[in-house]
């Protein structure tokens, strides 16, 4: 049993099922640490899933995010974007695995688990066995005990026992292989030139009849926005920084704490070779004293420069202690005596040293200064928040607010929902100012609207001050915009019909470089192409036409950027040629992995729907600040 979930974890299918299930393992880790429930969002077989829950799911998915974008995504734009739903998704999910899990009695024990663990490549040191000082630096790194992680893959793997087995139970047919292999590889040749709509056909000058049919076919796009005139008051991080007086004194303490932190390291490449044991290391030493190359000694262990190199690095990045302070004090070039590591028995060599660098205080003064007055500022924003939340409670505006506490406040004239003025110009020009407006635009009352989250991790408050709603704008004012929507309309109709009438011509038999140099544009002809082919000159629209003609039909399609049309005629199809049992082999492991994919989704959904599941749309509409 043990082999085969250690197996079935290697799975392609198993690997994203775990993907899907990420979000919510940060559930399990409050669990293990003892969080308690609290009134539940939803609840799936009678079991609730806490708020706590879905923070914690939510605050990890945010992180994650905000790693990637390079920036703190805040909680407003986790809300906009809809992943708090998504959290809450895939804690249903698991939990609807392990009701059912439960219900059949699977379980996997500690002790398997760990013994998992132990076989585990993924901790394995150079010399095949389970590397204890990476494994623990690994915990150190993500922030949990032996026991929790033990824990979390053992509950990894009592999913996997119900979850594999239903994915294990799926055959891809044979026929259903050979059929994909058949359509995909099958070729097909196509002739084509390109009109530009600009110089094949000619719009005559609409008369006034014309531009008012038009103008009343098309009023919704000719409608002036909403403008709201707005007051934005803002308590950012970046603005109370600047008001904030840090002494010599706390400069120089705060550079002593964390001195290190500017440091830049000695960096150095090590080389390393290890041995199975110290008496193979201490012979290959011998030998490099008289006269052996270190290369060599690798070479004749069959390791390459690469196997060797562990690159050019700090001391911290050795995770064996002993070994990365025998290489660092090593001299350029030198070989090291025989360094019996902790895990494994190595020689050392360090062919470059870049030298380390400790900036002085004066050099990093500034920094320093305004690292302080960041912490200090976040640190005051949150009490500001409390406090203004007070005056706005009070009755007071924003601007006797601003004033009050020294806050900018920015008087927004007009903007419409996206951020523009009536010119079409910016509103707010502020890194924050989608969220900002968004908030300004919000049906609830200016008290009852939430602070905005600012990115720099300070606040903003918007309260609507005038409303211009919505209106159609006359014919008079927007005829410049009607007769370039009349001659739009027009020239598409007409390049339609044109590339039609060629079209025509084409299927009819007659040369596509005839027809060509009638129009003074050139042919062209594409290779034999498949249906994922992106050939120069033929969109994807115009690909997937092409595998819908019959060999000499004509067919037309706009260019990739709608100023003109394709005209083509199907030249030659070729079927596909016999496949390769790897061929086969691979197509089939692609259908089936996707076949997996969706049976695992449907699988899942049974699950919840034999569970049951209720959301509690009151509870999770609170977790969202947005009763009333």
């Amino acid at each position: 049993m043990l082999e085969m979930i250690r197996q079935g974890a290697q799975t392609t299918v198993a690997r994203i099922f775990l993907f899907i299930l990420a979000a919510s393992f940060v559930l399990f880790l409050g669990d293990v640490r003892g969080c308690a429930r609290d009134t539940g969002v939803a609840t799936v077989g009678g079991v609730p899933i806490s708020q706590s829950e879905l923070d914690r799911a939510l605050e990890n998915e945010l992180s994650r995010l905000s790693q990637r974008a390079g920036r703190r995504i805040t909680q407003t734009e986790a809300l906009q974007f809809g992943l708090d739903r998504q959290a809450l998704q895939g804690l249903i999910g698991r939990a609807a695995i392990d009701a059912k899990s439960e219900q059949m009695g699977l379980a996997i024990s500690q002790v398997t688990a760990a013994e998992s663990l132990l076989r585990d490549p993924g901790f394995q040191g150079l010399d095949g066995k389970f590397d204890t000082a990476g494994f623990r630096a690994f915990l150190r790194e993500i922030g949990m005990r032996e026991s929790d992680f033990i824990e979390l893959r053992r509950r990894e793997a009592t999913r996997l026992q119900l979850t594999d087995s239903v994915a294990r139970a799926i055959i891809t047919p044979e026929p259903l292989v050979k059929a994909m292999h058949d359509w995909r590889e099958e070729t097909r040749i196509v002739a084509f030139f390109t009109l530009d709509a600009e110089t094949a056909v000619t719009v005559p000058e609409p008369d006034a009849a014309k531009l008012k049919e038009t103008y009343e076919g098309a009023k919704a796009q000719f409608m002036a926005p909403e403008y709201r005139k707005l007051d934005v008051l803002l308590a950012s991080v970046e603005d109370l920084k600047a008001r904030i007086a840090i002494t010599d004194d706390a400069i120089a303490t705060a550079y002593e704490d964390t001195k290190e932190t500017f440091a830049t390291p000695e960096l150095r490449r090590v080389q390393q070779i290890p041995f199975k044991d110290k008496a193979a290391a201490e012979a290959a030493k011998a030998a490099i004293k008289a006269g052996k190359n270190f290369m060599t000694v690798a070479e004749e262990l069959k390791l390459t420069d690469r196997d060797i190199d562990l690159g050019l690095i700090n001391k911290k990045a050795l995770l064996d202690p002993v070994i990365a302070e025998a290489a660092f004090k090593l001299e350029r070039n030198a070989v090291s005596d025989v360094v019996d590591g902790k895990l494994v028995t190595v020689l050392l060599r360090v062919p470059e040293i870049i030298a380390g660098k400790q900036p002085t205080l004066a050099d990093v003064r500034d920094k320093v200064r305004e690292t302080l007055q960041r912490e200090k500022a976040r640190e005051d924003v949150r009490k500001l928040r409390d406090e203004i939340e007070d005056l706005r409670t009070a009755g007071k505006s924003s601007k006797e607010i601003a004033e009050a506490k020294a806050l900018k406040l920015i008087e927004v004239a007009a903007s419409d929902a996206t951020n523009k003025t009536m010119d079409g110009k910016a509103a707010l020009d502020l890194p924050d100012a989608a969220a900002l407006i968004a908030s300004g635009f919000d049906t609830k009352s200016g008290l009852d609207r939430e602070a905005v989250d600012l990115a720099d991790g300070g606040y903003g408050w918007v309260l609507t001050q005038a409303t211009t709603p919505t209106r159609q704008k006359p014919f008079e004012e927007v005829e410049a915009e009607v007769k370039t929507l009349y001659t739009t309309i027009e020239r598409n109709r007409l390049m339609r019909e044109l590339t039609q009438k060629l079209a025509d011509r084409l299927t009819a038999g007659e040369p596509l470089d005839k027809v060509a140099a009638e129009l003074n544009v050139k042919p062209d002809k594409t290779p034999a192409i498949t249906r994922i082919t992106a050939p120069t000159g033929l969109t994807e629209t115009a690909v997937k036409q092409a595998f819908a003609l019959p060999v000499g039909r004509g067919g037309h399609t706009d260019t990739a950027d709608r100023k003109g049309r394709i005209v083509m005629r199907l030249v030659e199809i070729k079927p596909a040629t016999a496949p390769t049992k790897e061929q086969l082999a691979a197509l089939a492991r692609e259908l089936g992995q996707q076949i997996q994919i969706d049976t695992l989704d449907a699988f899942i959904g049974a699950l919840q729907e034999q569970a049951g599941v209720t959301i509690n749309e009151a509870a999770l509409r609170r977790a969202r600040g947005a009763a009333q």
